[in-house]
């Protein structure tokens, strides 16, 4: 049995290096972190180790050098000097009530207060922050570390609440505006999150912020390289690799195409998903777990509303400065996608200064579709329901593009009215496919155009064309003339040309459509 103990979850330095669990150390960045200057930014996706990098730069702060023992700051030449902390921490607090962000700072506030002796006064929140930094340096004779964790969490929860919204939102630009008037009391101050609001919105008052999220020399700052999985984690890739009865290098490449692939600078690693990777080793079940640790939903709802082509999110260019200064009211969603970890840099052109973004492995992928499908159809997630994307699967598996075509049309009848539009039956064809398990491309082209969809299930390759309001003549006639089919002229599988054309008009609305089944010899 395992003698690892993975810290799943787990936030608290002290506790995970006091009770034995694993701990990757990162702890050489703290020289490099001293010496990039005195309020610094970084954006990481959620659950990849901002809360325990925080943690860990208080404990260092606050001077418990015995808790970094054997690890890489002790042979380090630091000021060990306990210094005051003020940790803001965002996470916990539910933002959707009214005063939810007031509650939390108060909160903060009455016991930083206490500490330091600061007598409490009819002021605002940001008078009482500048009051206690004041007082926190006064009494201890040193300068103040602030850490504040998260702290766009009372943003991203309320994205379809734009009153509180734009509440918070005042509440957060009057709080962080405090620490430029208040620097000669502060040494160090560090935010996290996962979005990079633009500085007129948020860190207008806050000019000298240092946002180092895209800078090679932070680069793998939070997830875990390779190398690092292999150091710290062979044992259990080992025990894993046991249980799914499979070869090392199997179970490792399961884990790399399933929870590898971020990256956020050029110069950086392809970095690992810290909390899947934790999970999978201590279930010994390679699955998606960073969608169940709680995943916003307003990214889908934004992409669905601008009739965004879900196979047109993989492979979207974008330069430096959309990536980093990007807010939640900002049209595009890509660079939010980017932000919140749906998509990584996947390549960059010098000549034109973009960087291509793609999912950056197949948990993400997989869950953002699902996520996606939920938004568009409710019902294709119940296990109970005719429309769950199961037996869609075993429709095409199994050679029944007749009930798979009569499964479609049906589900696209139960939508709402106003879903009833092109975008909205493409991308449920296309994420029904996808989420079946079943690989598809979109697009694809050949020597006289490109088809719509190409579905490969089993022994059955399916190849669509889809039409608004036109007719099903004009979407064989498409498929046949240009010679879609003829690419798999030497394959044995069963080819199908399905043409469907979505109708909308004041009469009727729905899906009709034509299967022509051609059996290569």
């Amino acid at each position: 049995m395992s003698q690892l103990r993975y810290p799943v979850g787990m936030q608290t330095f002290s506790k995970i290096i006091e009770e034995g669990y694993v701990y990757v150390d990162k702890t050489a960045y703290i020289k490099t972190l001293l010496s990039q200057g005195q309020f610094i930014f970084l954006s990481r996706p959620r659950r990849f180790g901002k809360s325990l990098l925080l943690s860990t730069l208080e404990a260092y702060f606050e001077g418990q050098r015995e808790l970094f023992k054997g690890l890489a700051a002790d042979s380090m030449e630091l000021d060990w000097t306990p210094r005051p902390v003020l940790h803001f921490d965002f996470n916990a607090e539910n933002f959707s009530l009214e005063n939810g962000l007031e509650m939390l700072l108060n909160g903060f506030l009455w016991r930083y207060e206490e500490k330091y002796g600061c007598i409490q006064k009819e002021e605002s929140i940001s008078q009482r922050f500048k009051n206690v930094i004041e007082a926190a340096y006064k009494k201890t004779g040193r300068q103040v570390v602030i850490l504040i964790d998260e702290y766009d969490k009372p943003l991203l929860d309320i994205e379809d609440h734009p009153e509180i919204f734009e509440k918070n939102q005042r509440i957060l630009k009057s709080f962080f505006g405090n620490l430029k008037s208040m620097d000669r009391y502060i040494r160090f101050a560090f935010i996290t999150g996962v979005a990079r609001f633009s500085k007129v919105s948020i860190f207008s008052d806050l000019n000298n912020l240092d946002d180092i999220s895209m800078d090679k020399a932070y680069a793998d700052i939070c997830g875990w390289s390779e190398e690092e999985l292999l150091r710290y984690f062979r044992q259990g890739i080992e025990e894993l690799a046991e249980e799914r009865e499979e070869k090392f290098e199997e179970t490792l490449k399961a884990m790399r195409d399933y929870y590898d692939g971020y990256l956020f600078s050029l110069k950086g690693s392809r970095l690992y998903n810290p909390f899947s990777v934790l999970k999978a080793l201590k279930k010994k079940e390679i699955d998606p777990y960073w969608f169940d640790s709680g995943t916003p939903t307003f990214l889908a709802r934004r992409i669905r509303r601008q009739g965004t082509f879900p196979p047109d999110i993989n492979g979207k260019k974008c330069d430096r400065e959309a990536l980093q200064a990007v807010g939640l009211n900002a049209r595009n969603p890509i660079p939010l996608m980017f932000q919140t970890g749906y998509l990584t840099i996947a390549d960059y052109d010098k000549d034109t200064k973009l960087y291509e973004l793609r999912f950056p492995n197949q948990e993400v992928e997989t869950g953002f579709y699902q996520q996606l499908l939920k938004v568009y159809v409710p019902e294709t997630t119940d296990p109970f329901s005719p429309f769950d994307f199961t037996l869609f699967r075993t429709d095409l598996v199994e050679g029944r593009p007749e009930d798979f075509m009569k499964r479609l049309a049906t589900l696209l009848k139960a939508l709402p009215y106003e879903d009833h539009k092109e975008s909205t039956y493409r991308a449920v064809t296309f994420l029904i496919s996808v989420l079946s398990g079943i690989p598809s491309l979109t697009e694809l082209h050949s020597y006289r155009g490109h088809s719509d969809l190409e579905v490969f299930a089993g022994r059955n390759i399916y190849i669509f064309e889809f039409k608004y309001n036109k007719s099903l003549q004009e979407a064989m006639d498409q498929i046949r003339d240009r010679d879609y089919a003829g690419r798999y002229a030497m394959d044995t599988r069963q080819i199908y040309l399905i043409g469907a054309n979505f109708i909308e008009n004041k009469d009727s609305r729905g899906l009709e459509y034509e299967i022509e089944a051609l059996r290569q010899l």
